[in-house]
């Protein structure tokens, strides 16, 4: 018993040293590997099993929320199995460290440091929010957000003849809600490309995901008086988001052939949901992707690239860094020193963190691409399409995934699981040991 408490305060203060997204690292990484166990367990699949390769990558897809998947999760896994792979989504989808969190802060009311550390390196917040207080808000939304989903999708699937549709209807709502894109449909949703209800729904719940909770929280503090207005990361993630959504609609709309031959409402649902699930980052389907032209292709990869916003469950470079990316713009073409937005000042600090996040982004996205066209036959498009879906975390494919080498798998789970982490963060854990203080980065802007 002794030896065993000395093992945990060694531990203790070998974490204690270590930088914040050291310790995110280690901590989603040490999920993946508890997850790929499991799903290796010979009770956890149907049939002859699943390649141990095949569980590592759904492990990673799991955990990173990103929703590409080598087999089919309701095809190769029994209940049990998709239990693994939904409790792999939920841990990844609010943070591994927000559990361990909450379980501590139900027992004292301050995090311990090291803790606290690896909150700001994971959740972008900005100055005026308590991390312990925002935390216990993660937990809470998350749950009373996914079983208001459930309760919505139940009907839904039930009418649509699911015989299991209490399951796919919990199993969903979080997939959704975490921004995962893990669906117990081989077609994802493509047999509800026409109800409105499933799209409203899944839309409500993957933009709730993707805003992130900065925002949510920021918007209930302000519905309840404690703040009259909310802080400038949220009106940038509110703006970029309505923006992009508008954008990549009206261009899948009138630009897709493949949804020239429907019904204009059905042509505007299928558009707006495919623009919706790729901005978001949730990675859900309801028009085969396969078939769409490469202006389409394009359109959704530039979506993917940009992503979701900070603290969301979603993944890619984040709303808030374009926004950071297109005022160094303006303000480089007015002759400008300083970037501003609703005329205040972004800091410096937060300009350079988005360009160092731009960089490594698009480092990891050729990189990724480039080894892709060396180990699989697939074109151009298909490879570049597959690498910026798992550096993305989106899950969306054309169709090549259950086909990748297992040379393409590897790269496709490190792309997944570097997207998860964040590229900049994922540099910054590998070359980096000194812990930075906190107080440095506090702003009212999360980049």
């Amino acid at each position: 018993m002794r030896n065993l408490k000395n093992i945990f305060v060694d531990l203790s203060r070998f974490l204690t040293g270590l930088h914040p997204a050291k310790i995110a690292l280690l901590g989603y990484l040490s999920y993946i590997l508890l997850g790929w166990i499991f799903l290796s367990l010979p009770f956890a699949a149907r049939g002859q099993g699943v390649k141990a390769i095949d569980n590592l990558f759904i492990s990673t897809s799991a955990v990173s929320t990103t929703g590409l998947v080598t087999v089919s999760v309701s095809d190769d896994y029994n209940l049990f199995g998709q239990l693994v792979i939904l409790l792999l989504i939920q841990l990844g989808g609010i943070g591994y460290m927000t559990f361990g969190s909450f379980v501590i802060l139900s027992r004292s009311t301050e995090l311990p440091d090291v803790r606290r550390g690896v909150g700001e390196a994971v959740f972008s917040l900005p100055r005026s929010f308590c991390i312990h207080k925002f935390m216990r808000s993660v937990v809470v939304f998350t749950v009373v957000i996914e079983s208001i989903g459930a309760a919505a999708l139940y009907p839904i699937f039930r009418q649509g003849g699911d015989p299991n549709a209490l399951w796919s209807a919990v199993f969903h709502s979080i997939s959704a809600f975490c921004t995962a894109g893990f669906s117990l449909y081989n077609n994802s949703f493509e047999s509800y490309a026409s109800n409105f209800w499933l799209n409203a729904v899944i839309s409500v719940l993957s933009y709730l995901g993707a805003i992130g909770f900065i925002v949510c929280v920021d918007c209930w503090r302000m519905l309840r008086g404690q703040i009259r207005h909310i802080t400038l990361t949220s009106k940038i993630i509110l703006w970029t988001t309505i923006w992009l959504t508008v954008a990549g609609t009206s261009l899948l709309f009138l630009g897709e052939p493949s949804i020239r031959t429907k019904p204009a409402d059905e042509r505007l649902l299928a558009a707006f949901f495919q623009a919706m699930t790729s901005m978001t980052t949730v990675g859900f389907n309801t028009i085969n992707i396969s078939v769409l032209s490469r202006a389409s292709l394009l359109v959704l990869m530039v979506l993917m690239v940009i992503g979701a916003s900070p603290s969301g469950t979603g993944g890619g470079l984040k709303s808030t860094t374009l926004s950071a990316l297109f005022g160094v713009m303006r303000s480089a073409m007015k002759g400008e020193h300083d970037v501003r937005f609703w005329g205040r000042i972004v800091p410096r600090e937060r300009v350079w963190a988005a360009m160092a996040a731009l960089g490594f982004y698009l480092f990891m996205l050729v990189a990724g691409t480039y080894v892709l066209e060396l180990t699989e036959d697939f074109n151009f498009e298909q490879n570049l399409f597959e690498a910026a879906s798992a550096l993305g975390t989106v899950g969306l494919s054309t169709g090549v995934t259950p086909a990748l080498s297992s040379i393409g798998k590897l790269i496709v789970t490190f792309l997944m699981f570097c997207g998860r982490l964040g590229p900049l963060t994922f540099g910054v854990a590998l070359f980096f040991s000194k812990p930075t203080d906190a107080s440095e980065l506090d702003n009212d802007l999360a980049v």
